[in-house]
């Protein structure tokens, strides 16, 4: 699965593709898992713990590896939306990897990770001394797999929210990361925006991590970024990622009209 689909649904078709399936995996998960209890076993029975063969080996993450049954099982086998947060997406371990060798950027911070996916740039925020942390994420499922590398990790559960908070109202927030969030056109352009209606409101400091994909090189987003770190990917993660051999952390610069 992760060979096939995941690579598909992160490039640019990623939406229309995700639309077509989405009917068809909500039956099965309405039909399949019907408590936290159940997505939780599922999970541990369908993912390992790592801690290795990343930029940030001090954080453990249940992901999926070559030794998992869906690396490889048919995609309509999954009876859950898309697993983003089953991979540690190369902009993901910048993020987090930045946040761990300088501590100081969300010391006692209150911070958003945006589109969390497994939660690892929420954990090195806390890890890290945030004075409050937020993981956001649509999909249900990712909420849960973050409780539980929160566990992992020896923290206390985070807060975990599911509702798109894109275009809505943004709260007073010192800091919100994203984390390979520009892998479409569209939602580039939502986040664009609302990112912008972020820092003229409350002066929020905004980091993001990519490792060069297309939809973030060629939007006009990239104008408004100052690099801040760059990392070399380890071996193994070049080879999940198609040919990416490199992740940089950009901090947003835009400043409103005066």
């Amino acid at each position: 699965m992760y060979r096939g689909i995941i690579p598909c649904f992160r490039g640019r078709n990623a939406l229309n593709l995700f639309q077509r399936g989405m009917c068809f995996l909500m039956r099965r998960y309405e039909t399949s898992v019907r408590s936290e209890d159940d997505i939780k076993n599922f999970i541990i029975d369908n993912t390992e713990i790592v801690s290795a063969q990343n930029l940030t080996p001090e954080i453990s993450l249940r992901l999926f590896t070559p030794a998992c049954r869906f690396w490889t099982e048919k995609p309509e086998l999954w009876p859950f939306p898309d697993p983003y947060w089953a991979i540690y997406w190369p902009g993901g371990q910048a993020l987090a990897r930045y946040l761990l060798n300088n501590p100081e950027v969300s010391g006692g911070r209150k911070v958003l990770d945006l589109g969390c996916g497994c939660g690892a740039s929420a954990i090195a925020a806390k890890l890290t001394g945030a004075s409050h942390v937020v993981a956001n994420d649509i999909d249900p499922i990712a909420a849960i797999a973050t409780k539980m590398n929160c566990e992992l990790n020896n923290l206390d559960h985070l807060p975990c929210v599911t509702d798109n908070m894109i275009s809505s109202e943004p709260d007073d927030w010192d800091l919100i990361l994203l984390g390979d969030m520009f892998y479409d056109e569209d939602l580039a352009d939502h986040l664009h925006k609302w990112l912008q209606t972020c820092i003229t409101t409350h002066g929020t400091q905004v980091l993001i991590g990519d490792p060069g994909r297309a939809q973030f090189e060629s939007h006009d987003i990239r104008k408004l970024l100052h690099k801040l770190a760059h990392f070399e990917l380890p071996d193994s993660v070049k080879e999940e990622n198609y040919g990416l051999t490199n992740s940089t952390v950009w901090c947003y610069n835009y400043k409103p009209d005066l």
